[in-house]
This record gives structure tokens, sequence and C-alpha cells, in this order.
């Protein structure tokens, strides 16, 4: 069950907003996402919270330019998704901006797991480091950090996870959600800690005199790889994250990015010019989450830090390839899911747990978010890993910490979970396959305890009725310019429409003609359930976005159906 709720508007909010010269639509979208006043949209990266409030970046800053100034070798062990890609792409560019010897390692995840661990650890100092460079991972790595010490190898972790009981015995430490870590942003990405790094490192230069005879490195340079990671990662857009995206996206529409990023754009049939948050998320972040979850991420990281633009296509379109391949296998395991589900009844249950052998672990985590979606229930996904060992990507709704979740499933169940680890809208565990029904029995137990019947239920927060006059190309065009993401949801619009007609297109998308007073909207739902003759009701209510169709070089505006029910 779906309910349609609508966003509260402070009028106050919504006139300081108009009174400071923004556009009434979008004075009414600020105010009902908090917005108060006008500096909360100063996206000028002057605005920038200081790397000095960030705990460990000082420190991390000292101790990467005594490795330079020592000609030591810095190695760089990276996470094996977009976050981590876009990362280890902004340490390499902004390490060797300012002198550093330096590579990158990216563990294979189906043989080597999440993280840095003792197997990682080894086969980072066959490359004979001096110092390890952990980007969005490491906080859990207790066991990886003390076998780099062992081997007499220093370590710096940045990473944005939540840490478990103990921290790992590393150099220096750069997390937000660190213990004793006061700075405001706790919602930065694993690209946006590593980039906050970079700009001490450049201030902690300057400070020895490095650039009194040559210019400083344009650190900004690197933002449309910052904004790339923060949206593909899901974290929340508080204002920090939002500078940092909007910065971003101002360099891509000014076509200043990386060859990478440009042939992606590209290879995605994007438009620079207008490049949005939705492309950041949906184009081009799947291109190079495939290469982590099918491949080796290496094909994502050497796209975005090579500047030769005919090699960066050709990669652009190995990714695409391997995208296609992903959408192909995640297509057969939904199906096999659909099966599953047709014999539960979420309504009696608080959680899904889906498992089958045939899975590939690579897709779980997508295919753990569309059942999430589907039927509002935190879900796991499982499927084989190591021999008689089972790997789970789990994703949450509101009103459940899913790694909070686990931890729980952990003390109460102890030798159950073999590793876990996450934040709270999605993690990952790996456990025996024989403790699969276990931890069934377990997970729905704590989310039973833990959310009330009326979060099982599903809320879809809008922002009402969109005014007549905003159904335009225009009004459009200045929403999609606007950086919306988790948090700081885009638009969604609810209102009743009368149905003039409807049909299913390849058995699965809901295309409809609506009218509201005299004016008539053509309106789709992808994915739609059920393709029965008549699926929708002669009059519905409505959630809806407003997008742009183009078809044969002409621009109209389009309703695309988040949900409806009859009015």
């Amino acid at each position: 069950m779906t309910r349609i709720s609508v966003r509260d508007v402070p009028p106050r909010a919504t006139w300081t907003l108009e009174q400071g010269g923004v556009h009434p639509l979008l004075a009414r979208l600020y105010a009902a996402r908090g917005i108060r006043a006008m500096d909360e949209l100063d996206t000028r990266s002057s605005a920038l919270l200081s790397p000095d409030q960030l705990k460990g970046a000082r420190e991390a800053a000292i101790l990467l330019a005594d490795t330079i100034a020592a000609q030591r070798k810095i190695l760089i062990v990276a996470d094996y998704d977009c976050d981590g890609a876009t990362g280890c792409a902004v340490g390499l560019r902004a390490l060797r901006m300012m002198g550093a010897t330096v590579d990158y390692l990216v563990p294979d995840r189906f043989t080597l797991g999440y993280g840095l661990s003792p197997e990682v650890a080894l086969l980072a100092a066959e490359r004979k480091p001096d110092l390890v460079v952990t980007v969005d991972n490491g906080i859990a790595s207790v066991d990886g950090v003390a076998e780099l010490r062992r081997l007499g190898i220093a370590t710096l972790i940045t990473d944005h996870h939540l840490p478990g009981d103990a921290m790992p015995a590393a150099e220096v430490i750069v997390n937000p959600n660190q213990p004793g870590c006061s700075f405001p942003s706790k919602a930065l990405a694993g690209v946006g800690v590593m980039f906050y790094v970079a700009l001490a490192l450049r201030a902690e230069l300057r400070r020895r005199g490095a650039y009194a005879e040559r210019p400083e490195p344009n650190l900004a340079g690197l933002l449309d790889l910052v904004a790339l990671g923060t949206v593909a990662d899901v974290v929340p857009l508080d204002r920090n994250n939002r500078i940092l995206v909007a910065q971003g996206l101002a360099r891509i529409r000014g076509g200043r990015m990386q060859a990478g990023v440009s042939a992606l754009l590209a290879i995605a049939g994007r438009e620079t010019s207008r490049a949005a948050t939705f492309d950041l998320g949906f184009a081009i972040g799947p291109r190079l989450n495939a290469a982590g979850r099918l491949a080796d991420m290496s094909l994502g990281i050497e796209c975005l830090i090579t500047d030769d633009s005919a090699r960066a296509l050709n990669i652009a379109q190995q990714l695409d390839a391997i995208n296609r391949e992903r959408r192909s296998i995640e297509a057969g395991m939904r199906d096999d899911a659909e099966l599953l589900l047709a014999s539960l009844d979420p309504g009696n249950r608080a959680s899904i747990t889906l498992f089958d052998p045939a899975w590939h672990q690579g897709v779980i985590g997508i295919l753990a978010g569309r059942v999430k979606e589907k039927l509002h229930r935190p879900t796991f996904a499982f499927a084989r890993g190591n021999p008689n060992e089972l790997k789970a990507s789990g994703r949450s709704i509101p009103g459940l910490h899913l790694r909070d979740a686990l931890d729980l499933v952990a003390k109460r169940h102890p030798g159950l979970l073999l590793r876990f680890g996450g934040h709270a809208a999605a993690a990952g565990l790996t456990l025996r396959e024989d403790g699969l029904s276990e931890f069934e029995t377990a997970f729905e137990q704590v989310c039973r305890e833990l959310l009330s019947p009326a979060q099982l239920t599903r809320t879809l927060e809008t922002d009402g009725p969109l005014e007549s006059g905003y159904f335009s190309l225009d009004a459009v065009r200045l929403m999609q310019q606007e950086v919306w993401g988790q948090a700081f949801p885009a638009p969604v619009f609810a209102d009743s429409f009368d149905v003039l007609n409807q049909r299913i297109l390849k058995d699965k998308h809901l295309k409809l003609k609506l009218q509201k007073g005299n004016q008539r909207f053509d309106a789709i739902q992808f994915n739609f359930a059920d393709a029965s003759a008549k699926p929708a009701p002669d009059r519905i209510r409505a959630a809806f976005r407003v997008d742009i169709n183009e078809w044969n070089g002409t621009q109209t505006v389009q309703l695309m159906l988040e949900h409806f029910e009859a009015a």
C-alpha cells in the first residue's frame, strides 16, 4: 500500500526566498525542503566548509607532504563502486598535481571482498609502497592495517562509513563519522573526503612555500568527479554536498570536465550543456558501477584518469557494453525474484530475505533495491560467494538503520555474521551458507521490533499540485537545472486527472492521456505491474514528475507517474 502525502510549505520561508529573488516555483520547493534563508542557497565554492574543521585532515596533509618531500611511494586502495572510483581518480590526479609518486589498487570484489583486508594488504605490499591511502574504505580494516604495520608500511585512511567497535591503528584517519570529529557535514561521500584531504595538502604545501615560484594546482578542476561520486553514492545532499555538486555540474555544463566524464555522457546520449544530477546518478554512475559489479573497476578508474579523449571514449564504450550485460543479468534475476515474491505476503512480514544459487553477487544490491522499492520492506538479496559462504547486499526503508540492525543481529547471534558493514540505507554481509535460515529469522525479529506498522506503509511525499502555468518547457528546465538528490528530493507533484485513454507499451509500460481542466497531458508509468485491459480508472489521483519528451525534433512536457490511485 502506498500513501500520497503533501509536504508542508512554510509561507514565511517561501516569502523570504521570493523577496530574495528566487523564482516563485523554486521558492516553494526549497521552503518545503527546509531552506529558510537566502544564504542556504549560496553554492559558491567559498561557502564550502573549511578542511580545518575535518578531524585528521591537517595531520593527513602533513603525512602526505612529508612523503612527497622524501620522494616516497604512495599507493591508493580504492573501493569498487562509483564513489570509490571517483575518489581514487581525485586522489591520483590531486597527488600527481602536487608532485607525488602515486599508483592505485582496486581489489577484486569476488576474490578479495570489500576493504583493506589482510589479503589486500599483502597484495598492496607487493607494489612496495611507503604509504597506503584508502579511499571510501578502511574504517573497519583493523586487521588489514595491522598487517601493513607489521610489514612496515604506513596507512592513511580516508573513509565516510560508520566505524565499528574498534578503530584501525592507522597513522591518520580522516572520516567525518569517526569519534571526536566535529565536522558539520557527516554526509560527505568517500570522494568528498578525498577532495578535502587534497585541499588540506595544498594548504600545507602552501605553508611550506611550495608555490612561491610556481602556480598552485587548480583542485576545482576535479569537482566534476566529486559531484559524480557524491550523487552516485546517494549520500544526503546537505548544504555542503549541494555546493560540491553544484560546482561540479557548473564545470560540466561549461565543458570543463575530465575526458572520461565527457565520454560517458556522450555514450549515454546526454547533452553536457544541460547535465543534471539525474544524468550523474542514472546515466554515468551505473556505467561506472557496472565495471565493479561484473568486471574490474580499474577500467572505470582508467576512464576517469586519462586525458586522452579517444582512449576515454574507447573505455566508455567498454563500460557501456558491461552495463548492458549487467542489465540483462539483472532482468533475469528480477524475474526469479518475482516468482519468489509471488509466494510471499509482505503484509505479514517486516523484512524480505531472498536467495537464489544462480544469482550474480555483483548485481544483488540492485535487486535488493528494486524489491525494497516494490514492497517497502528492508530487503537482503543473497548470492553464493566463497565456498560454503553467502554474500548479501541490503537496502532499507526510512525508520530502519540497516547497519545498526545488523549490529543487533550480530550481538544476539554471535558468530552468525562473518562480516558486515554499511550505513543507514544500504549494507552488506557475509555468512556461512547453513546460517541463512537463522539470519532470516533473526533479521525479521529485529525489524519487527524497530519498525512500526505506519513505517511499513510506503509514504510518497509530494509537493502537491503544480500550478497550471508551470506545465511548460521553461518551468521543467528550471527545475532540472537545480541540485536534487538524497534528502533533498527532486520535485514530485500530486493532482487529480481524468483519464482520456490508455494503452500498454512493450507489455510493461502504461501510456496515458490525461486531462485537468482545459489542459491535456501525455503521461507514462514505466514498468507498470498490471497489464490488464484497463489498469487505470476513469479518474485518478497521481503522484508525478514533469519531464521533457523529445520526438522527431519536437519537445513536449510529459508526466512521469510514480504512483496513482482512484480519485
